[in-house]
């Protein structure tokens, strides 16, 4: 029998950021009858079986109709390998042109399994000195923070800041990272309603970052998977639809505002890239060899299916999304005034008050944990996420984040009562 153990394997798989990912997903499977408070996925009530069928019909016509493809070729497209960077990249940068006022070449996108490929393939492109960094704004997605330890870039700390960044921070990090001979590479944000802050970066904010990250020399890669999802105000431009010297890597999924389970996310990598021959390349092109080895390609089904959502919508899944996001919108708000009828303004338990998104972070006087969660699951059946999980030392021991998205308004009531009793409970 062989003998193995962890020293044998990747330090990564030690790191606590790798089992937190794990510990997240599958808590939710262990208490299926608990109120789901941590889950940060779409409602399964909002799909249809059928529309997988209609989805997929709909752009096998688009093959035929508006790119003039043979029957031969359609089936080729869905049932082979396809291009390493994807098949939909044109129906990407429409939907990018018309929600987000993004005009990007179609050859500049890298369709990805999921946003956490686009992830990975970023930061693997970025690591190639032992002191190559990245910064990122803490707390941090910790799926962000693991692709990172596989692929040995160390993340340094941003703090948030009232403002979303801290940009005053972030300089202290790049001249006290430098004074230690590290090179910053970039540093990962998420402007509109992060995950797990629930904080937004003002217009202003936005193009002081962009400056900085110009001065200093160094990419920003947005994450974008909330930005329709607005309780209700204008919405502000993204970093990328700013960005004119092209500092900005674009992460974006369709798991939120298309459909989960068909994994498809992207990454919009135009930054050009010169080779040892001389050449110009664009960065896009560079992370389509590194998927070449990880995941070949992305399913051509899955984005043709994809593919269809965004022709059924004129490639405006804002538009698409509207009751949803109105739906998320009543949610947070339900969310906050439960919690302020329940919890006495001036009292230990505080809270934040996100523009959108799916999370609020609640503040309380006693230490939250994995334990402590368990607790809930078990005696309260309240679902709930340890903020501890998104830093990546110390930080969030006392907060939990809540989660508006799957949950209807009875079980917001139901779950925030439990929530009051888990509190009145550790204050005795």
């Amino acid at each position: 029998m062989i003998d193995m153990t962890t020293a044998d394997l990747n330090g990564a798989l030690e790191d606590a950021g790798l089992a937190s990912m794990n510990f997240l997903n599958e808590i939710a499977g262990r208490y299926p009858d608990a109120i789901a408070f941590a889950a940060g996925r779409p409602a399964e009530t909002d799909f249809r079986l059928d529309d997988l069928h209609e989805h997929l019909d709909r752009y096998c016509r688009y093959l035929r109709e508006e790119r003039g493809l043979g029957e031969a070729e359609v089936q080729r497209t869905i049932f082979q390998y396809g291009p390493t960077n994807g098949v939909i990249r044109e129906l990407v940068a429409r939907n990018l042109h018309v929600d987000e006022g993004i005009t990007v070449d179609p050859e500049s996108i890298v369709v990805t399994v999921g946003c956490q490929e686009a992830m990975f393939l970023t930061l693997r492109a970025l690591r190639a000195r032992e002191a190559d960094v990245l910064l990122a704004v803490a707390p941090t997605y910790v799926g962000l923070t693991g692709a990172a330890r596989l692929v040995d870039l160390p993340v340094l700390p941003v703090a948030t800041g009232t403002a979303g960044i801290d940009l005053d921070d972030m300089m202290r990090t790049v001249r006290a990272a430098r004074r230690t001979g590290l090179r910053v590479r970039g540093c990962y944000v998420m402007p509109d309603f992060a995950n797990p802050s629930g904080a937004s970066m003002d217009t202003d904010t936005r193009k002081r970052l962009l400056d900085v990250a110009e001065s200093e020399d160094f990419l920003l890669l947005e994450d974008n998977p909330y930005g329709l999802f607005h309780t209700g105000q204008d919405r502000l431009p993204t970093l990328k639809a700013l960005d004119h010297g092209r500092r900005v890597v674009y992460l974006g999924s369709y798991a939120k505002t298309a459909l989960p389970g068909v994994r498809v996310g992207y990454v919009v990598a135009d930054q050009p890239v010169r080779t040892r021959s001389g050449e110009t390349r664009s960065l896009a092109e560079q992370l389509g060899k590194i998927k070449s080895m990880v995941t070949v390609n992305t399913s051509p089904v899955a984005q043709a299916i994809v593919g269809g959502k965004l022709l059924a919508t004129d490639c405006s899944l804002a538009a698409a999304n509207e009751g949803i996001r109105a739906r998320y919108a009543d949610n947070m708000a339900r969310m906050l005034a439960g919690l302020a009828r329940r919890f006495p303004a001036g009292g230990p338990v505080t809270w934040n008050a996100p523009a959108g998104g799916f999370f609020v972070v609640v503040t309380v006087p006693f230490p939250v944990d994995d334990e402590l969660l368990v607790h809930s699951a078990e005696q309260h059946r309240l679902l709930w996420t340890p903020m501890s999980h998104f830093y990546g030392g110390t930080g969030g021991e006392h907060q939990l984040r809540l989660s508006v998205s799957v949950v209807t308004p009875a079980e917001i009531e139901t779950g925030l009562d439990a929530l009051a009793a888990l509190v009145a409970e550790r204050l005795g």
